[in-house]
């Protein structure tokens, strides 16, 4: 009769030890090489180059404001916006370092010209976007 009683006990001890026996199975021991280590992501610089012409000519604006906004996206926090403020040279030309790929605007407003602004995606280390500006209507 005890070892009626004591069997169920008995057996279920058994099957536990064959549990954890496979659970360690399935689970290789650690290799003796180098652990690796964990890539990093890091997120991708790029730099916009942003030609500026103007009129039936298409002679280049120079001393155009060119701002850049764009959102830097988080997970956990709250989205921020940044935004880059670069003036065109004599060439026309303005360079936008370090912008993250993804959606920009881009708004560029000179004197004696239209006001531009346009939503752009940026997906090239070295991307070049070329603006074209028109004169503003003559009021009477």
């Amino acid at each position: 009769m005890k070892f009626e009683r004591k069997f169920p006990s008995f057996l279920s001890l058994v099957l536990i030890a064959l549990l954890v026996q496979l659970a360690a199975a399935q689970n290789p021991p650690p290799s003796d090489s180098k652990p690796q280590t964990p890539q990093t992501t890091s997120v991708q610089q790029t730099r916009i180059t942003i030609e500026v012409s103007g009129g039936e000519k298409e002679v280049p604006v120079e001393n155009a404001s060119v701002y850049v906004k764009f959102i830097e996206q988080h997970a956990i926090k709250k989205d921020k916006k940044l935004e880059i403020n670069v003036k065109t040279n004599q060439d026309g030309v303005a360079h936008v370092p370090d912008t993250p790929f993804g959606r920009a605007l881009i708004q560029v407003v000179a004197d004696g010209w239209k006001t531009y602004g346009r939503w752009y995606d940026i997906n090239d280390p070295k991307q070049i976007i070329k603006i074209h500006l028109e004169r503003p209507p003559k009021w009477y």
